[in-house]
Formats: structure tokens, C-alpha cells, sequence
């Protein structure tokens, strides 16, 4: 406009000029769901642990008596259902699109429960990616949730993208391991999330170290964690190690997940609940 005077806030005009906020951006989700909390599982590579570490989550969640979703973000990816050992596919009607629920009563949406076949490949580019998530909120009925986690795909674009601006982050979890290039990356995904102003709750290690079965001593296998170096880059705490244990990917095998035992995200999730 040839009379603007580039001051948005005492402005009604409603141009393509406008400086447009966080809220601008935000999608709206189903008129029939009722989401309380949303955290992002995330990290700056992938071949982590973030699908495991946002299904533990979840299942600590749901064992809490929250009623717990999973959106799998991960579209060419997916692995949710797989750790979750969910066969059934989604199925819908005029109103929208309706989550499978685990064997414990979890809510998950994710591309493979919408294929003929788990095998199938996603070809297709980023923007038709991140508009799938976005459907995801928008389109399926979630009906109340009380923690939504997000399993993000690895990296700084599209989808990640498209989770930060659309969807109304409480925060998110970084999951790392614990070489030394890896802090680099986690120092990337740090400085996007401050970027799109979104809370990092904190840092979860994978691959942490392997227990001895006789003597119960902790060996790195991939040397001393550098985690600790990149959580002070921003003053983010490390909120949990899970280390390298067969029966963790057997249960993730066997779709069998939520019968996981043990305390290493127990102060990760009490943080998710402090929110």
C-alpha cells in the first residue's frame, strides 16, 4: 500500500504486507477433538531412537491414566505401527478421519495405517509430506487427548517445518547419541526451535551405554557422551540415557512396546507433566 506506514500494530488492513504471528500459522485442529498438550519428539539426524523414545513416552503416559496420541510425522519413514504392533488400518467418515488405538487404548495416526500395504513406499516431495501432517491434525477425529506426541522426521525441513508453525507445541524433546558429531546437530535442532519461539524441554540420550549382566557396569560403547556439551549450549538439561538393551528391540520387534519395563524416562516425563 502506497500509505503504509509499516506500523502493523495501529493498522486494520488486513495486506500481504502484515507481519502475521505465531498464532497466524497455527492449523485448526478437528472440530471434534480436543488435544490438551502437544509435544515434538525431534532431533537433527535421524537413526536416533526418536519414534522409540516418543513411544516409551506415550506408554508412561497412558500407564499414567492420561488419555495419550501419537501423530507419527515420519511419513516416508514410519514406524509407529510397528513398534505398536497395530495391523488394523484407519478408517473414517464425512466428519474425518478416526486414529487406531493400541492395545492399551493409544491413539495413533500414521501414513501406514492409511496404505494397502506396510511395504509401500511414500514417493512423494516435501510439500505434499508436510500437507499429509497437517491433515493429521486437522482431519482426524482425535476426540479428547490429554499428551499428543509428534515422532518427527530427522532434520531442519518441510515437516519439521510445517509441526512447528501449524501445530501448538508445548515444547519437545531432543533425542541424541552420544558421539560427538552428533552434538552438532543437536546444537542445529536447539537453535531452530528457539527460531519458531518453541519451548526445549530437554535432552534424551539413546544408545547410552550397555549394562554388564554380571558385574552391572555401564560401558560406552561409542566412547564418553558429548551430550552434556551440546545441552550447555542452551542450558537444556539431559532428562534421560537409555542404553543399548536387546529386550527393548525385541519388544519393538514384536510390536510388543508397551511392555516395556524400566526408569530411564521418568524425569522426562515428569517435566512433560510440569508443563
Amino acid at each position: 500500500m502506497s500509505d503504509c506506514t509499516h506500523n502493523c500494530d495501529t493498522c486494520g488492513v488486513d495486506c500481504d504486507s502484515r507481519v502475521k504471528s505465531k498464532e497466524d500459522f497455527l492449523a485448526d485442529m478437528n472440530a471434534l477433538s480436543n488435544i490438551k498438550k502437544v509435544i515434538g519428539v525431534v532431533s537433527g539426524k535421524g537413526g536416533v531412537g526418536k519414534s522409540l523414545v516418543t513411544s516409551m513416552l506415550a506408554v508412561l503416559s497412558q500407564r499414567d491414566g492420561n488419555k495419550t496420541a501419537i501423530l507419527d510425522a515420519d511419513v516416508t519413514g514410519p514406524s509407529i505401527p510397528k513398534v505398536f504392533g497395530i495391523k488394523e488400518k484407519a478408517a473414517g467418515n464425512e466428519n474425518g478421519i478416526f486414529p487406531v488405538k493400541t492395545k492399551t487404548g493409544i491413539s495413533v495416526m500414521s501414513v501406514n495405517l492409511l496404505l494397502e500395504n506396510d511395504t509401500d513406499p511414500v514417493i512423494w516431495r516435501g510439500p505434499v509430506i508436510a500437507g499429509t501432517v497437517k491433515q493429521f491434525w486437522t482431519d482426524v477425529i482425535w476426540s479428547d487427548i490429554d499428551y499428543m506426541f509428534v515422532d518427527m522426521p530427522p532434520g531442519t525441513g518441510d515437516v519439521p517445518l510445517t509441526v512447528f508453525q501449524s501445530l501448538p507445541l508445548s515444547g519437545i524433546i531432543i533425542v541424541t547419541s552420544p558421539q560427538e558429531l552428533v552434538s552438532m546437530i543437536v546444537s542445529k535442532a536447539i537453535k531452530m526451535a528457539e527460531m519458531m519461539d518453541v519451548p526445549v524441554l530437554g535432552i534424551v540420550e539413546n544408545m547410552s551405554y550397555v549394562e554388564c549382566g554380571c558385574c552391572h557396569n555401564k560401558i560406552s560403547l561409542f566412547g564418553e557422551s558429548h551430550t552434556n556439551e551440546s545441552s550447555e549450549l542452551g542450558n537444556i538439561p539431559v532428562l534421560g540415557k537409555i542404553p543399548v538393551d536387546p529386550k527393548i528391540a525385541t519388544a519393538c520387534d514384536k510390536g510388543m512396546i508397551e511392555l516395556f519395563e524400566g526408569d530411564w524416562l521418568n524425569e522426562t516425563i515428569k517435566k512433560i507433566y510440569d508443563l
